[in-house]
C-alpha cells in the first residue's frame, strides 16, 4: 500500500514566521508533527511519503504514486487542503482525512471519502482493521480521549530537516481550564493525559540521532496542566538528558500564567533548557476575563506575573484578544499599555472570534449572532459574530493597537525594554541562527538598508553591540521578528479593513 500523506499550505500569518525565515534559508517553523505520528502508526510494510506543501510542492507522479491520500489540517489551511481534495479526486485517489479542521466542521467535506474525526490513537485503528478486511467506513469518530502511554514516536525519517527552523514534540494533550473562546477542551478534553518520560526521551534521542540540533518546541497547549509530574518527573529526566547530551536542544513551549506562582516549576524548567513559553494573557479588563472563564487570569498583577517569569529566566510571549461584550472604550489604549510595559516583544493581539464547538459558539448561536466559520488567523481583522462594541469602532481601535506596538518606533522600544533586563540563566544557542554570518549580513543589508525603520534598527544594532553584546544576536532576531509582524499586518491593512463578516482586502 502507497500512502501519501499531505500537509496543506498556511497562509501568510503572524505565526507563520514567512518573513522572517528567509534570513536563515529555512521554508518552514515546524513540520507538521500530526502527519509524522500518524505515518508511525501505519503498518511497516506500507510504503510512505510526505509532502508538506510549506516547503514543496505536490506532483502529479506523487498522486499517481499513492494509493491514498491521508490529509491533516487546521482552520487556517482550509483553502489549501481543499485544493489538495480536489487534486486527489481528479488524480482518482481517496482521501482520509483528519485533525482539528475536518473534525470540527465534518459536513464540510462531503467529498472525502473516509473522515477521521478525533484523535487517531482511537480512530486509525478501526479504519486499518476495515481496510484489511475491504469494508472501510465513511466516518470513524473518535469515542473518547485516549491515554498516550502508546503513542508512537513520529516518523521524522520523512523530513527533509534542513527546511525547518524548529522541531516539535508533544508531551500532553487536554487543558484543566475552560476559556469558552477556546477549542482545546472541545478538541482534547480537560483532563490533561500525558506521555511517559521514557517516550519523551526516546523522542528526543531520536531527533539527536538523526542530526538535529537546535529548537524543538512541546506543542502542549498547557505544557503545565499536570505540574506534579513535570517537576517529579519529565523535568528531572530533561535535565539530565540535557546534561548527557551536552544541552543540543533548546525548547519552548506554552502554559497559562499560573506559571508565575511556581518558582521551583520555572527553574527547573530554565534548568532543563526552555527559554520560551507563549502565555495566554487575553485582556486587563477583568469583566472581560470573568465574561470568558479565563479564571486563571484574574485577581491577579499580570504585569508583575509575566516579569517575574521574565525574571525567571523564561521569555514571555503573549496571546491578546479585543473584542469581548464587556470591553470598555478604554481596552485598546490598555492593551497598548500593557504591552510595552511588560516587555512582551512578540503578542500577539487579536479579535474574538468562536470556533465551532466552543461554549462561546454556542451561546452566539442561542442570541442570533453568529455570522459564520473563523478563518483560523485571529490576526485577519476578521470576526464572525456580531460584536456587541460598534464594528467600526472595534476595527478602528484594533488597528490602533497594532499600530501602537507593531510601528518601528514603539517596537523597537519594546525590543530595548526586554533586552535593558534580559538576564539569562544559561548560555545558550539563539533561536533563528542568526549568529552566523550569512544571515546578519542579510539583516543589515534589507533592514539596514532597504527597510523604510532602517534608522531604528541602526540604533538597536549599535546599542545591542557595545551596551549589551552578550544579546546582541537575540537583538538581530527581534529585529527580524519585527520584519515579519510589519509585512503581515501592512497586507491587512491595504483597502477596506472595516469588513466584519471577513479578513481584510
Amino acid at each position: 500500500m502507497n500512502i501519501l500523506l499531505i500537509h496543506p499550505q498556511y497562509p501568510d500569518t503572524f505565526w507563520s514566521f514567512r518573513h522572517a525565515l528567509r534570513f536563515i534559508s529555512k521554508r518552514a517553523l515546524h513540520p507538521p508533527l500530526g502527519l509524522l505520528t500518524v505515518a508511525a502508526r501505519l503498518p511497516a510494510g506500507w510504503a510512505k511519503r510526505l509532502v508538506d506543501l510549506n516547503v514543496s510542492v505536490l506532483r502529479k507522479r506523487d498522486l499517481e504514486w499513492a494509493d491514498f491520500v491521508f490529509l491533516g489540517a487546521m482552520d487556517v489551511q482550509r483553502k489549501s487542503a481543499r485544493e489538495v481534495i480536489e487534486l486527489s479526486r481528479q488524480a482518482g485517489v481517496k482521501v482520509v482525512a483528519g485533525g482539528p479542521l475536518f473534525t470540527s466542521s465534518p459536513d464540510d467535506f462531503p467529498e472525502v471519502e473516509h473522515l477521521l474525526l478525533g484523535e487517531a490513537e482511537v480512530t486509525l485503528p478501526r479504519f486499518l482493521a476495515d481496510i484489511e478486511q475491504g469494508r472501510a467506513e465513511r466516518i470513524y469518530r473518535a469515542d473518547r480521549f485516549p491515554e498516550l502511554d502508546w503513542t508512537p514516536t513520529p516518523l521524522w525519517e520523512l523530513l527533509d530537516m534542513k527546511k525547518y527552523a524548529s522541531m516539535t514534540i508533544q508531551y500532553s494533550r487536554g487543558c484543566p481550564f475552560n476559556c469558552d473562546f477556546c477549542d482545546i477542551t472541545t478538541l482534547f478534553g480537560r483532563r490533561v493525559r500525558t506521555k511517559t518520560a521514557r517516550q519523551v526521551l526516546r523522542e528526543l534521542d531520536r531527533l539527536h540521532k538523526l542530526g538535529w540540533r537546535g529548537n524543538v518546541f512541546f506543542v502542549d497547549d498547557n505544557f503545565i496542566g499536570n505540574k506534579a509530574k513535570l517537576k517529579q518527573q519529565i523535568l528531572p529526566a530533561l535535565i539530565e538528558w540535557n546534561r548527557e547530551k551536552g544541552r543540543p536542544f533548546i525548547f519552548s513551549t506554552e502554559a497559562s500564567i499560573n506559571l508565575a506562582d511556581d518558582d521551583e516549576l520555572m527553574n527547573l524548567m530554565v534548568e532543563a533548557c526552555f527559554e520560551g513559553v507563549f502565555i495566554g494573557i487575553e485582556t486587563p479588563e477583568e469583566a472581560s476575563l470573568s465574561e470568558c472563564g479565563k479564571i486563571q487570569n484574574k485577581d491577579r498583577d499580570l504585569g508583575e506575573s509575566v516579569k517575574k517569569i521574565q525574571r525567571a529566566g523564561l521569555e514571555v510571549s503573549g496571546g491578546f484578544i479585543v473584542g469581548f461584550d464587556n470591553d470598555s472604550p478604554s481596552v485598546f489604549e490598555r492593551q497598548i499599555d500593557f504591552i510595552q510595559k511588560s516587555g512582551i516583544v512578540t503578542a500577539m493581539v487579536g479579535l474574538l472570534n468562536a470556533p465551532r464547538g466552543t461554549a462561546l459558539y454556542k451561546r452566539l448561536v442561542q442570541e442570533g449572532r453568529l455570522l459564520g466559520n473563523i478563518t483560523g488567523d485571529n490576526t485577519d481583522f476578521s470576526i464572525n459574530f456580531v460584536p456587541k462594541m460598534n464594528p467600526e469602532a472595534l476595527i478602528d481601535g484594533y488597528q490602533r493597537i497594532i499600530s501602537g506596538i507593531y510601528s518601528p518606533k514603539p517596537y523597537y522600544k519594546r525590543v530595548k525594554e526586554y533586552l535593558r533586563e534580559h538576564r539569562p540563566k544559561m548560555r545558550k544557542p539563539i533561536r533563528l541562527e542568526l549568529r552566523l554570518p550569512v544571515s546578519l549580513v542579510r539583516t543589515m543589508l534589507v533592514l539596514g538598508v532597504k527597510d523604510r525603520a532602517r534608522w531604528q534598527y541602526w540604533k538597536l544594532f549599535f546599542w545591542s553591540l557595545f551596551r549589551r553584546p552578550r544579546a546582541f544576536p537575540l537583538a538581530m532576531t527581534y529585529a527580524v521578528y519585527g520584519f515579519h509582524f510589519r509585512r503581515v499586518f501592512e497586507k491587512c491593512l491595504i483597502g477596506d479593513s472595516r469588513g466584519v463578516a471577513g479578513p481584510a482586502a
